[in-house]
C-alpha cells in the first residue's frame, strides 16, 4: 500500500522510502522509515495531509505514490466541520 492510497483518519507506519532522493525529501518533512503518522485530510486533486507529533505535513500525490506504508489502525473521523471547511472539504 502507498501513502496515496491512505484514507482520512487512518494511522500507519512508513515502511519504505525507495530511493535516496525521496528519502531526502521525506527527511526534510521529518518523516523517515518506521515513523508512525496519521492521515488527517485528503485534498481532492491536491496533497495528502499527514500529522506527526502535532505537526501537519502536506505531501504531494507524486511523492505519496512512492512511499510504502503499513496500516496500523482503521480510518476514524478526525476532522471537525470547521477544519473540513478550512480545507474546502465537504461535510461528512
Amino acid at each position: 500500500m502507498t501513502l496515496a492510497e491512505a484514507r482520512e483518519g487512518q494511522r500507519f507506519r512508513i515502511l519504505l522510502l525507495p530511493n535516496r532522493d525521496i528519502r531526502a525529501q521525506a527527511i526534510r518533512f521529518g518523516i523517515s522509515e518506521g515513523e508512525q503518522v496519521t492521515c488527517t485530510a485528503i485534498i481532492p486533486g491536491g496533497p495528502i495531509i499527514v500529522t506527526k507529533n502535532r505537526q501537519e505535513i502536506a505531501i504531494g500525490r507524486g511523492l505519496a505514490r512512492k512511499i510504502a506504508v503499513e496500516p496500523i489502525s482503521s480510518p476514524s473521523s478526525l476532522k471537525s466541520p470547521v477544519r473540513r471547511h478550512f480545507y474546502g472539504l465537504p461535510r461528512p
